[in-house]
């Protein structure tokens, strides 16, 4: 039963697209939220990272990336292909010759857009007041803590729930897909997940300007009337 299991290589019953499906749906929410170019910088270069910023870098500026060793910044925009084969040849972002910052740096770049898409937890209630971004996308899994998601009341922060949900959305198409015996194109998982990050990003910010509220707390508002919606149908 190949459903049991999803992230499959395509050859054996997986999807196409789940490899970059994390990034290919930030990407979505990116767009729906964000109006013009803007100056990004993304902490991870990673699977999602490093796949997000080389999608961004063809309509925004990226200015500065970076992984566990460090980061690097450039205010004209950094070039994704050279950043990568640097990272491929040392095995860090480091190995460019931008100018290289710490992690602790990158988190306070005057940027327009701040994605920290690697660890949980590096925006704290210590390290809000360095923020300068206007926005921040959670591509990482729970990278702002409660504390500093009060202490950043000024900043707009797309949550985790929506910004980064584009892999197991994916994942749950791969299973769709085993239980049907069908596989699909590439351009029908990529529209499939569209639809979906955008449907609800709309939905999230509709319940945020209707009701005064933070993205994260609407997000949170839909999937709570959501489950109980569905035990009330079940008589619970």
């Amino acid at each position: 039963e190949t459903g049991v299991k999803t992230g499959k290589p395509v050859e054996l019953g997986g999807s196409h697209g789940r490899s970059t499906a994390t990034a290919d749906g930030a990407y979505h929410g990116f767009n729906e939220h964000i109006d013009g170019e803007t100056t990004v910088a993304i902490q991870g270069y990673g699977n999602a990272g490093e796949h997000l910023a080389h999608r961004l870098a063809d309509d925004h500026r990226v200015v500065a990336v970076s992984d566990s060793d460090g980061g690097i910044k450039d205010k004209t925009g950094l070039d994704m292909e050279s950043v990568s084969h640097a990272k491929e040849r040392s095995g860090s972002v480091t190995d460019h010759d931008a100018t290289t910052i710490t992690n602790e740096e990158l988190l306070a770049l005057d940027v327009d857009v701040l994605i920290p898409a690697a660890l949980g937890g590096v925006i704290t209630e210590d390290n809000a007041h360095t923020i300068r971004a206007n926005t921040i996308i959670e591509v990482a899994n729970g990278p702002v803590t409660a504390a500093a998601d009060k202490a950043l009341d000024d900043v707009t922060i797309l949550p985790d729930i929506l910004a980064n949900s584009g892999g197991v959305i994916v994942s749950y198409y791969e299973w769709v897909q085993n239980r049907s015996g069908d596989q699909w194109t590439a351009n029908t998982v990529n529209q499939r997940l569209r639809d979906k990050i955008t449907t609800n990003y709309h939905a999230v910010k509709d319940t945020k300007d209707e009701h005064g509220v933070s993205h994260r707390i609407a997000a949170y508002m839909i999937a709570t009337k959501r489950i109980l919606r569905a035990a009330s149908y079940r008589g619970r």
